[in-house]
């Protein structure tokens, strides 16, 4: 459920006291992250408003949205494997109503240049726009 990984997640991160446990932390979930199919490495895929390349796709599987991401930059996407952590494998109503406040609540947002902090709301707004798609979707085939 959506809500238990977002509790994983600040339990997580309120194990580091500095920031660049912090960093080190978004570098490694990015690493670990799967990689990404091809068949959503396109130019249509590609988040409008980051500095970094970041490619977000996602499909439908039954109710569900799941999620696939990749970036170059390490700490990009250390961020964009945190957003799927959250959201993929989740309904569109569920995606639509939480809000990731969990962002400000490990103190991310904060910690993030002007550019980086663009790019996380780009992506946020990516991960609502699939879920508004996939919602009208699912709505026109019931």
């Amino acid at each position: 459920m959506i809500n238990d990984r977002i509790e994983r997640i600040k339990q997580d991160f309120s194990r580091f006291n500095e920031w660049e446990g912090r960093y080190k932390h978004l570098i490694e979930l990015g690493k670990q992250m799967p990689a990404m199919s091809e068949e959503f490495r396109t130019e249509a895929n590609k988040v409008k408003g980051c500095q970094s390349q970041v490619w977000l796709g996602a499909r439908l599987d039954g109710d569900k949205i799941l999620f696939e991401a990749d970036s170059d930059a390490s700490i990009v996407k250390g961020i964009v494997a945190l957003l799927v952590f959250v959201y993929s494998g989740s309904t569109p109503d569920e995606i639509l109503t939480t809000k990731p406040t969990f962002l400000e609540d490990i103190g991310l947002r904060e910690h993030l240049s002007m550019s980086r902090a663009n790019g996380l709301t780009s992506m946020v707004k990516q991960i609502s726009f699939y879920a508004m798609a996939f919602k009208a979707k699912l709505q026109m085939n019931k």
